[in-house]
């Protein structure tokens, strides 16, 4: 077994950087086979013949002792490819429904993807940049955002990441109720690589695929069915005159996060300061999909804007000024307790747009 002279999971990162893994197979290779590799770590200079897997699996069993590990109830799965923990609602993330906040739910998504890229060694400085991705000042921000919720209570969160496209690597997570193992949501995201210096996206590299893509699964596993996969359908743009709108939204300090832009969780509670107030009575958010296309800064002013979708048969009608929150969302008859929703977030000062989505909403169970 690899032992590493010190190692617990504050300076796990540090540990692995100790590591030189040398053999690694060409570019994606670890998409068709988990490659060997040669580890030394210092400063033992003896080699031993094991996956950059084995090695973080064979740290963390070194750390399971340490204070944070026994307090965080997670850690990567067996095969090392996914990461698994589990969350109490606390009484703080209720909101007037009297259940978790679809902003609580997107918050433990991103807490379990910063947990996952800090358990196999990457930092979590820039939510899991690797040594290339530092070396070269690039950060990942989210592209899209998809959430199903259809239940909320003690959960336990799976995630895994995997390779999409040319720009952009994909993230998923799948919601269980701990007490029973149901699925009680699922959600999918894209992310793109950005320069931190000039704020413009670049294509990933190989050399940053293959520092992550040996912890990703050997085979595509979606949480969702790309034959029905929501995330994917086009989002038409709300135009002028809308009939809910929120104006003048201002990001404040603790919008922030540690890519120095307003979090993405944050587009999320704007979008719904639009919902109207007889839908928020009487719904809940049942699946919400964001498209993010400019990064938001603390000294932006934003509008937010929502108008009811209308589907009739294969096409989506936007409604604006006309629209009523109370009318039919849908001409499906199975659906007459759904309402679905159209936002735009876009700057106030000239309207250029920041993001667009949609969200269902179903009636609020009998409780």
């Amino acid at each position: 077994m690899l032992k590493f002279p010190y190692c617990n999971v504050t300076d796990l990162n540090q540990a692995l950087a100790q590591c030189r893994f040398v053999g690694l197979l060409g570019p994606l290779a670890s998409r068709r086979q988990s490659p060997r590799a040669v580890v030394s770590c210092s400063p033992s200079s003896s080699e031993f013949s094991l996956t950059p897997v084995q090695a973080v699996m064979s740290c963390q069993q070194q750390v399971g002792s340490s204070l944070v590990n026994r307090l965080r109830l997670g850690g990567l799965t067996e095969d090392g490819l996914s990461y698994k923990e589990k969350f109490i609602i606390r009484g703080f993330e209720v909101g007037i429904n009297k259940i978790a906040t679809i902003e609580t739910i997107a918050n433990l998504l991103q807490e379990v993807g910063s947990n996952h890229a800090q358990s196999v060694g990457f930092s979590t400085d820039g939510f899991g940049t690797t040594p290339t991705m530092r070396k070269l000042h690039l950060i990942w921000v989210t592209a899209r955002m998809h959430i199903e919720v259809y239940k909320r209570d003690v959960i336990e969160i799976e995630t895994w990441s995997q390779n999409e496209g040319r720009i952009g690597t994909r993230r998923d997570w799948i919601l269980n109720e701990v007490a029973t193992g149901e699925v009680i949501g699922r959600a999918t995201s894209k992310w793109v690589m950005m320069n931190q210096d000039t704020r413009r996206m670049q294509k990933v590299s190989d050399d940053v695929k293959e520092e992550y893509l040996v912890f990703c699964p050997r085979e595509p596993r979606l949480a969702f069915s790309e034959k029905n996969n929501k995330s994917l359908k086009r989002i038409a743009k709300l135009e002028d005159p809308v009939r809910y709108s929120k104006l003048g939204l201002k990001p404040r300090r603790a919008d922030l996060d540690m890519n120095q832009h307003v979090n993405n969780v944050t587009y999320i509670g704007w979008v719904l300061e639009s919902i109207p107030k007889e839908i928020i009575d009487t719904h809940e958010l049942q699946a919400i999909t964001l498209f993010y296309r400019r990064e938001c800064q603390q000294y932006n002013v934003v509008d937010s804007l929502t108008g009811l979708e209308l589907t009739e048969g294969s096409k989506t009608v936007s409604v604006g000024t006309n629209g009523s929150a109370t009318a039919t969302a849908t001409t499906r008859e199975d659906d007459h307790d759904c309402h679905r929703f159209l936002h735009l977030l876009r700057l106030s000062s000239d309207g250029r747009e920041i993001s667009r989505g949609r969200t269902e909403w179903r009636k609020k169970p009998t409780r």
